[in-house]
């Protein structure tokens, strides 16, 4: 059974220049569109591609304890970017060496209801500018756009 040493968390620099993190993410869902369309021709069928702009999306999910949900429904309402980056502390437990979602912005955010058992979530979700990927092969990273 693997040991879970690594965790996704929220990054972004403060106004001193300094990176500052928020954590713990709860959930974390991203959506990669990389859309291609094939092109077909009276003489023959699969002749060529067109490609659509690379699309980032995702949504993830924060306790309302600590500062985490305050921060991230304050970079929505003033419009700030931000990266989300995977964070491995220790050990091999994921496919990838690193994960991060660069230039981040949340377009919409969901607060839950308070209750009397168990701490109030808020949910966020976004885009992202850019991303960067670098798996467990050496020599597989991969940065959009190119």
């Amino acid at each position: 059974m693997p040991d879970w040493k690594t965790r996704l968390v929220v990054s972004y620099v403060d106004a001193a220049g300094t990176r500052q993190t928020i954590t713990p993410i709860s959930s974390f869902s991203p959506t990669f569109a990389l859309a291609a369309e094939v092109l077909h021709s009276i003489e023959a069928t699969h002749i060529g591609v067109v490609y659509q702009p690379q699309s980032i999306s995702f949504s993830l999910t924060v306790s309302a304890i600590g500062d985490a949900a305050a921060k991230l429904t304050q970079f929505a309402l003033q419009g700030a970017l931000f990266d989300i980056d995977l964070q491995e502390e220790t050990g091999d437990d994921w496919s990838f060496k690193s994960l991060v979602l660069s230039r981040c912005l949340v377009t919409s955010a969901q607060p839950t209801a308070a209750v009397i058992s168990g701490a109030p979530s808020a949910t966020f979700s976004g885009v992202s500018l850019g991303a960067t990927v670098d798996g467990k092969p050496a020599g597989s990273k991969v940065t959009i756009p190119a």
